[in-house]
């Protein structure tokens, strides 16, 4: 396909692109810590939350961004206030954290209280104040945890205890949570929504794994590593097949975001099968920024009717990329998937939690113009 047959893209994803997380403000900040102090109350951190998601969704607007987020600025985490909305789940606190890297993150998880349903969830709310104040609302797009990325939080060695207690079936579990999560997305449809995407590091995690067998520090054999690959296909997918088909539903696929620090690296060749093969989502927005991420030939076994949104553009450091290089690596990717498949964003989002990684607002909004005037060069959108 040559660059004059390229079509313009009206849908998500889009040319030009981003994850969805952006840096908390400090005044945002400063209202999240007084409130955990005890010192303001609910409804002066929602003051402070709205004020700072409508002065996001400016800039967003103002950079040309066609799919815009609140920033995930009600959230501490990008995964677990999700999981704590749902019914059946608490907060839970840890002895210790994940470790990112070399750096520990805070030590929260979500643990199962009961049965897990779906109504309710307070993401709808926020979705409809997104919309509402969106010059197009049509540009609003909702992020959530991915289902394999909740169950694989059931199965930490911490909480299977409880996850066995309410679900004595792997099948009913996959089924209450596919279920819980339809739940939230269709009324999220009904507010309005018709952009959904997926953030999963599952896949990543497994793939580190897998590269962690060739040095002998994998503590995940290989047929544990296969199961979980079907486990996480499978609830994922149950998901997905209960939706309107004019929702759009993409995912990011990563090896983890806390504070600028990373939780995994190998390439996606050990999991393209069944992520690439069976996953049944419109778009993978994909980590490739580094060689943590490898190389591209794995996109080979993307299906013929998804796209590829390939995250060249760091968030983890202020240092921009040299722009040329970008496209030359946008044409070698496209060797894989045809160049009209391809789009372009930030490999992650800039906070994925509430730290946010270490560059300043200044530097991530000239990432993201420089994924802008890449797509223009490349794609003339």
């Amino acid at each position: 396909m040559t660059e004059q047959t390229l079509t313009n893209r009206t849908t998500s994803p889009f040319r030009f692109d981003v994850v969805g997380s952006f840096l908390r403000p400090a005044a945002l900040k400063a209202a999240r810590k007084q409130y955990a102090a005890g010192n303001i109350a609910a409804a002066d951190l929602k003051q402070v939350e709205d004020q700072s998601i409508i002065e996001l969704i400016k800039k967003e607007e103002a950079a040309g961004l066609q799919s815009i987020t609140d920033g995930e600025f009600r959230r501490s985490w990008w995964h677990l206030d999700f999981f704590w909305g749902l019914n059946g789940v608490e907060k839970t606190a840890l002895d210790q954290g994940y470790i990112f890297n070399d750096e520990e993150t805070r030590a929260e998880t979500a643990r199962l209280s009961g049965k897990i349903t779906g109504t309710n969830h307070p993401f709808v709310d926020h979705f409809k104040f997104l919309r509402a104040h969106l010059a197009d609302p049509k540009t609003a797009k909702q992020t959530i945890p991915a289902p394999a990325q909740f169950i694989a939080e059931l199965y930490r060695p911490e909480n299977i205890e409880a996850t066995n207690k309410y679900y004595s079936s792997e099948a009913d579990l996959i089924a209450d949570i596919a279920k819980a999560y339809q739940q939230v997305a269709l009324d999220l449809y009904d507010a309005g929504l018709r952009v959904l995407q997926l953030d999963d590091c599952t896949w990543g995690m497994l793939a580190g794994f897998h590269a962690g067998a060739k040095d002998g520090t994998n503590k995940i054999d290989q047929a544990e590593i296969d199961k979980n690959k079907e486990l996480y296909v499978n609830v994922n997918n149950a998901f997905i097949e209960g939706l309107p088909e004019d929702l759009i539903v993409n995912t990011h696929d990563c090896r983890g975001n806390y504070h600028s620090t990373w939780a995994s690296a190998g390439g996606y060749e050990s999991v393209a099968e069944p992520l690439f093969t069976r996953e049944k989502v419109h778009a993978f927005f994909l980590e490739y920024d580094n060689d943590r991420s490898g190389g591209f030939e794995p996109l080979a076994q993307i299906q013929d009717d998804q796209l590829v949104v390939l995250g060249l553009i760091t968030s983890k450091s202020g240092e921009l990329e040299d722009k040329q290089t970008v496209i030359d690596r946008i044409h070698e990717a496209a060797k894989y998937v045809p160049l009209d498949r391809l789009c372009l964003s930030t490999q992650c989002g800039f906070a994925s939690t509430e730290e946010g990684n270490i560059l300043t607002e200044d530097q991530q909004w000239a990432k993201i113009q420089l994924v802008k005037d890449v797509a223009e060069e490349v794609w003339g959108a």
